[in-house]
């Protein structure tokens, strides 16, 4: 999954890669220490474990966008409201939408519940030598922090797994960025999938911030998902009320 903006125009991609090796990086980031990747995959599950054990409850206000662009542009938006409980899981609330019913129903409904089935084996998702071959790239400053740049290779074929980069805060040891495809194709329909992830800090937990993929359909155009994850809610000490806050 890694990201397509711009694959057409090689001056553009030359430039930028001129642009990064003559301009001189900001003086007040600091390189990341050179660790092993033996190191850097345990520190990175030690933080996800810290997490996991913190973060009891949030909620967030999701924006959902798809587009499809074929012999015409058909699009749909949705508005929703996720839940996230330790015990129970994630929940969804749509609370509004617009456009094309079938890309609600086919797309984004169908991502609603993909994430809900993922999340309810986290071990078999997880970005651990379980489930993935890494390598380490090198590293580069990301938003003005240090990052290690890791490649994964799944290790068996799974509609939640993928291949790609993966960007490591250096100092956190969080999953900054992701640049993959899916190990398995979601539909015989697609050819191809490639998706980009960000994510950001809120207090003292790294979650998913933007999302980017662009799927190739087999029968001719291409559809474009964007995930906007809003602004979260963190309560790790009692769980939500059921209304809207």
């Amino acid at each position: 999954m890694s990201s397509r903006r711009g694959r057409g125009v090689s001056i553009w991609v030359a430039l930028i890669f001129v642009s990064a090796v003559l301009w001189p990086a900001p003086a007040n980031t600091p390189a990341p220490a050179s660790l092993p990747l033996a190191q850097i995959l345990a520190s990175m599950e030690h933080r996800n474990q810290i997490q996991r054990e913190a973060l009891k409850h949030y909620r967030a206000v999701r924006q959902y966008h798809v587009e499809y662009q074929g012999l015409g542009t058909v699009e749909s938006r949705m508005e929703v409201q996720i839940d996230f409980d330790a015990a129970s899981g994630k929940s969804f609330r749509i609370v509004s939408q617009s456009g094309s019913k079938i890309l609600s129903d086919k797309i984004l409904k169908r991502a609603m519940d993909s994430e809900v089935e993922a999340s309810k084996d986290g071990g078999a998702t997880s970005l651990t030598p379980a489930n993935y071959r890494f390598q380490l790239l090198g590293s580069e400053s990301l938003d003005g922090r240090p990052a290690y740049i890791l490649s994964v290779e799944p290790l068996k074929e799974s509609k939640f797994l993928y291949r790609g980069k993966v960007w490591v805060d250096a100092m956190d040891f969080a999953v900054a960025k992701i640049e993959a495809e899916p190990a398995k194709s979601p539909s015989f329909l697609i050819s191809r999938t490639l998706v980009r992830w960000t994510y950001a800090k809120t207090g003292n937990f790294w979650l998913p911030q933007r999302s980017h993929s662009e799927a190739k359909i087999r029968i001719g155009g291409t559809a474009v998902l964007t995930i906007d994850y809003g602004t979260y809610q963190i309560n790790s000490d009692k769980p939500h009320s059921g209304g809207a806050d």
